[in-house]
């Protein structure tokens, strides 16, 4: 019985003990976890609650996966639309978009004015935002290192004529690009420094694909779009490679894609657009053993929206369906996410399929609409 009031005595100090921990060293342990164990000890118990609402951890853990956060502008912008708890809740979890429908299409509709944007969209007075509201924050990993970063404020080329930057193919190509403020100027480059793999020579890469896995399997990248007039913020990258292709063009290139299923309703005939994020490298290998040396430079890191089709988006409807990726549904889970980049690429296929089909039978028609005018001409001669 005594060893047993021990026991209970013992129990009761422990938890009168860490009732007893100040706030101080509560918030010296919390300050420690990342964003998501943050997240889950808001849970746990009313005092780890208090404190997880404190603006600084959640400032310390953006500026840790998001470097770019750091800046003084990058700063004042997260503060004014809402904060950095608020900040990390839209970019850490990504877009899932679902409601991919089946585009059932006609030989009435496959080259019907309804399918062609002049004919769609409406004007472009009415379209409620602007270049000027997106600013794009763009930070690379490459095993956990930052190699990249970037802030843009508007949309590149959006400048002077409107009517131009909405009516062309829109695209934003970050290297491309320079808003004057001297942002991470000059080459990024990877070498065994950053933890390549050191190749002898690209015969042997292309063989054995070493780098290239390394490059694949090592890359993050994050794009945030915020739009500071509705004061939302989403990530659109998916922070891991959704594809890629080896020595394309060129033995000497390797291409990364990132991206996002975007809704589209009201705003495209097929309801869903897909945001394509490439990210470019040039191989240089040369030499072999401790005199050689494995390089890879990036040379495009830029940003496009296309649709079903394939076809690029005009300036006008990517603003449209990228103001509507804001109030997209977010997870945590990375599946969800590559469920409905499976379901986009299904449907894509049918409706591909499906096209030519219909092409094939109008393709018929001709034909034998050919041959029964060339039957009926002879016919008549003779």
């Amino acid at each position: 019985m005594k060893v047993k009031n021990t026991h209970i005595a013992m129990s009761v100090a422990q938890a009168d003990s860490v009732a007893a921990l100040s706030s101080d060293l509560f918030y010296d342990i919390i300050r420690r976890l990342d964003g998501a164990s943050l997240a889950r000890a808001s849970c746990a118990c009313a005092d780890f609650r208090s404190i997880v609402r404190e603006e600084k951890l959640w400032e310390n853990v953006c500026q840790s996966l998001w470097p770019s956060t750091k800046r003084n502008d990058v700063r004042n912008l997260i503060l004014s639309i809402g904060g950095f708890r608020k900040f990390f809740a839209d970019c850490f979890t990504l877009i899932v978009n679902k409601d991919v429908p089946l585009v059932q299409l006609d030989m009435n509709l496959l080259y019907s004015e309804e399918w062609m944007e002049d004919g769609y969209y409406g004007d472009v007075d009415e379209l409620g935002v602007s270049p000027s509201d997106f600013i794009s924050i763009v930070d690379m990993r490459f095993k956990d290192k930052t190699i990249y970063s970037k802030v843009i404020w508007g949309i590149a080329d959006s400048d002077g004529d409107h009517s131009w930057f909405y009516n062309c193919p829109f695209q934003v190509d970050l290297l491309r690009f320079s808003n004057g403020d001297g942002d991470h100027e000059g080459e990024v480059t990877l070498s065994p420094a950053d933890g390549l793999p050191l190749i002898s020579s690209i015969e042997k890469e292309r063989k054995d694909g070493t780098l290239w896995r390394e490059l694949r399997d090592g890359t993050k990248l994050s794009w945030i779009v915020v739009n500071k007039k509705l004061k939302q913020a989403a990530n659109i990258a998916n922070w891991f490679p959704l594809g890629g292709q080896r020595h394309w063009p060129t033995d000497r290139d390797f291409l990364i894609r990132f991206g996002s299923i975007l809704p589209a309703k009201d705003i495209l005939p097929c309801q869903v657009a897909e945001c394509i994020i490439v990210m470019k490298f040039k191989v240089d290998i040369g030499g072999d053993g401790e005199e050689g040396h494995t390089f890879l430079k990036l040379t495009e890191l830029s940003m496009q929206l296309e649709d079903m089709g394939g076809a690029h988006l005009n300036g006008r409807n990517s603003l449209l369906v990228l103001k509507e990726a804001l109030s997209c549904r977010r997870s945590r889970n990375y599946g969800e996410v590559l469920e409905s980049c499976h379901l986009y690429s299904k449907a894509q296929s049918e409706m591909k399929e499906e096209k030519m089909r219909i092409e094939n039978r109008i393709d018929r028609l001709f034909i034998l609409s050919g041959i029964a005018a060339f039957i009926s001409f002879w016919c008549y001669v003779l």
